[in-house]
């Protein structure tokens, strides 16, 4: 089967072509027809299926063949993540780019100013993130009277970082005939619940088992000490060789912390998390597109929002606090048919789960023993002083507790003291007795 026997606009199909796609995924072959035929869809897909493609072409094939001159707000696309919304606006104007159709993608951590801009001037196609979509829709830059289309991508995300209540307030903003299609990486019980009220007779598509990753990635698993984690990854980069990869950790801080090391050990990186600045994260995977980088480390803020044609290995730094995360997070390569490498470090208190994991996509993972830091071969430096734990039984906890224990016996030493030995300004405590009643007099008791 090929792209032109969807019978889309041949201004698409010369823009596809140009992409260099050849032959349309199982999930674009079961999702353009019904979408170009205005069905709703419930597609329930893994990541690096194609599904952009599975939706952007028919909608937009339908919106140039309707076009009568201007420009409204027939489409919206509702991302969890502003990287997503950024690909997934980039897919358009790529797939579009022969059309007369104006699209706009908004999100926050930016100026909301070039977006309103670009809406007063009017677009076909809106991309955005749940947060920013309300925020202009409130201040009346949107309006969605007239939406046609409406895509709601990654649901399952959606639920995870709390945003299905502000995706019900939009929905409620929109027409009641529409043509609404669903995606989702896994399909919970709410997201079930809340596909059923929103899709009218949908047709459902499901492209491979939920929750299991590429055939084509290689999956090992290094066993190794948390404290010897960033040794092994510079390693692993100088020695396999890696000339790119993903790492994945799971907070902010660590994040920081292996991109320091790494750059330490003269292996370009660059961290993208939550805690940076919209600018920021842009420039960082600009950056390791261009492979003026040869790291990039993120939280699974950037887990379903990067998509980079041929990524060669993705590295869990951390193994994910929940194993269908996992799947997300390798499915960033071994995309469209390619090949690509998954790394998982191990350490004693992440083995639970592994066996997670292992049970999720149903499969052992191998355990690669060619390591030279070994799980149990951590010792800590005598030399280096002990960290400071709550509670303040490290070392500086008990600096800490020094100098009020020393307040605390000098107050009680003057408080004994004649007057005359007190410090200038002090003034002995004293108890006061309680007062005791006078007993009623025999008169009074009578």
């Amino acid at each position: 089967m090929e792209f032109k026997d969807f019978d889309l606009a041949p201004e698409i199909l010369s823009a596809v072509a140009e992409m260099g796609y050849e032959e349309p995924t199982p999930i674009q072959q079961q999702a353009i027809p019904p979408v170009s035929q205005g069905r709703d869809l419930l597609g329930c897909a893994q990541t690096g299926t194609g599904k952009t493609a599975a939706f952007a072409l028919p909608i937009l094939h339908r919106l140039n063949r309707q076009w009568d001159g201007t420009h409204r707000l027939n489409a919206l696309i509702l991302t969890p993540t502003r990287e997503l919304a950024l690909q997934i606006y980039e897919n358009f104007c790529a797939y579009g780019k022969n059309l007369p159709l104006r699209c706009c993608v908004i999100f926050g951590g930016v100026s909301q100013n070039p977006q309103t801009d670009q809406l007063k001037a009017g677009v076909d196609v809106l991309v955005a993130t749940p947060g920013r979509l309300l925020d202009l829709m409130g201040q009346g830059f949107i309006s969605l009277k007239q939406t046609e289309s409406f895509v709601l991508d990654e649901a399952d995300r959606m639920l995870d970082m709390g945003f299905i209540p502000d995706v019900r307030r939009i929905v409620a903003k929109l027409p009641a005939r529409r043509q609404t299609l669903l995606f989702s990486a896994t399909m919970p019980s709410e997201i079930a619940r809340l596909a059923q009220r929103m899709l009218r007779d949908p047709v459902e598509i499901n492209v491979s088992p939920v929750s299991r990753p590429v055939e084509l990635i290689q999956q090992r698993v290094y066993l190794v000490d948390k404290e010897n984690k960033a040794n092994l990854l510079a390693h692993l980069i100088k020695t396999l060789p890696i000339p790119q990869a993903l790492v994945f950790t799971r907070t902010k801080h660590g994040a920081d912390r292996v991109t320091r090391r790494l750059n330490r050990e003269g292996i370009s990186a660059q961290a993208i998390h939550g805690d940076k600045s919209q600018s920021s994260r842009q420039r960082a995977l600009q950056n390791f597109k261009e492979w003026k980088i040869q790291v990039l480390v993120a939280t699974d803020i950037a887990a379903r929002g990067i998509d980079i044609v041929e990524m060669p290995c993705v590295v869990n730094y951390d193994m994910p606090s929940e194993p269908e995360t996992y799947v997300h997070r390798i499915g960033r390569t071994g995309r469209a048919g390619q090949s690509g490498v998954a790394i998982s470090f191990c350490d004693e208190e992440e083995k639970s789960i592994l066996r997670d994991v292992e049970m999720v996509i149903d499969k052992l993972l191998d355990i690669d023993y060619d390591n030279p830091y070994p799980l149990g071969s951590y010792t800590p430096d005598p030399n280096q002083p002990a960290p400071a734990r709550q509670g303040g039984r490290g070392r500086s906890g008990a600096r800490r507790q020094e100098k009020p224990r020393e307040q605390g016996r000098e107050r009680a030493k003057a408080a004994q003291s004649p007057a005359e030995n007190r410090p200038e300004g002090h003034m002995a405590r004293r108890r006061r007795r309680p007062r005791r009643r006078p007993k009623a007099s025999p008169e009074r008791q009578g």
